[in-house]
This record gives structure tokens, C-alpha cells and sequence, in this order.
């Protein structure tokens, strides 16, 4: 499992990609920024409900039940999509979620991915996994929604971003 370092906390502040303004954040914006994507991945509940409600259906969402740590329950599962879960706590990453995401990327059918605990530091290994030419998108609280398109740069920065958290429980992160 990967611990959160209190100094890494104000780098995940600041978006990995394009911020998307709450009051811009409508279906010909977001659909405007997936165009030609592989593979669509959103972390979080309203995010992944956002996008699902433009009637969009991600290859990936992964959400936690849970809005700024508030139970909210799991947004819509649209038909055809798999669930898989997987334990998560707050400021970590465990081996079962990268494990996880990486099973989920090698599913033909969407896939949504409950997690018990919390999904906020999932992006980083979606974004290390995603396959090429894809598309990750997160919530930024109280500002918008936050468009990745995965590439080579946004690869190196989240595996070193992976890298620099802590190990905890004597456990490696499968990468």
C-alpha cells in the first residue's frame, strides 16, 4: 500500500490536466474534450454521474458512494457495465485497486469500480494505466471538472508521483 506524504498533499491540489469550470462543465464541453479518445475513465461519484446524465458511458468509473466525504450512494449503473470493488482507504493506494484498474482496462465492457473507502487518489493509477490515447476525468471540489489526456507526460508525472508516497504495510505496488 502507498501512504499519502503530507508534503505531496498541495501538489494533487493543482489539476493534472484541463479545469473545466463547474458552469462550463456541460455535455457539448465535456463531450468536446473526449472527442477521438480511446477510453474514457472518470473518477468520482458526480463526475461519473455528470458524464454518465450527457449520455456518455465511461469504459471506467470509479466512485466511492461518497461526495466530499458525505455518503451520497453510487450513481446509476448504466446497462452492460461490470462491477468490481475493491478496498481503498483514505489517503492511500492499495495493491487491489491498482490490481483492479489494471483488470479494468482489459475488460471489453465498461466497468465501474466501487470502491470501499475512498477513490480520490485512483487518478494517479489510472493515469499510469490508462491506455494510450485516453481520457481521465476527476472533480476538483468547488471549481469544475478536470479533463487528462493521458500521454507520455502525464505518465512520467504520476509515476513518480506514485513513487514518492510512502509504503505502508510492509506491501509494493504492482506498477
Amino acid at each position: 500500500m502507498r501512504l499519502l506524504p503530507d508534503g505531496m498533499r498541495d501538489e494533487l491540489r493543482e489539476p493534472l490536466g484541463v479545469l473545466v469550470p463547474d458552469e462550463q462543465a456541460d455535455s457539448v464541453t465535456i463531450s468536446a474534450h473526449i472527442v477521438g479518445a480511446s477510453y474514457v475513465v472518470t473518477v468520482g461519484d458526480r463526475t461519473t454521474e455528470k458524464v454518465i446524465g450527457f449520455g456518455i458511458v465511461p469504459n471506467l468509473q470509479i466512485v466511492d458512494g461518497r461526495e466530499r466525504r458525505a455518503p451520497r450512494g453510487h450513481p446509476g449503473l448504466p446497462p452492460g457495465t461490470v462491477r468490481m470493488e475493491c478496498a481503498n482507504p483514505p489517503a492511500a493506494i492499495t495493491d487491489e485497486s491498482v490490481a483492479r484498474i489494471r483488470e479494468a482496462f482489459s475488460s471489453r465492457d465498461p466497468v465501474r469500480l466501487a470502491v470501499e473507502g475512498e477513490e480520490d487518489l485512483l487518478v494517479i493509477p489510472a493515469c499510469v494505466h490508462a491506455p494510450a490515447n485516453s481520457v481521465v476525468m476527476y472533480g476538483q471540489p468547488g471549481r469544475g471538472v478536470v479533463v487528462v489526456h493521458v500521454d507520455g507526460d502525464v505518465r512520467r508525472k504520476t509515476q513518480t508521483m506514485l513513487d514518492s508516497m510512502d509504503l505502508g504495510n510492509d506491501e509494493t505496488v504492482a506498477v
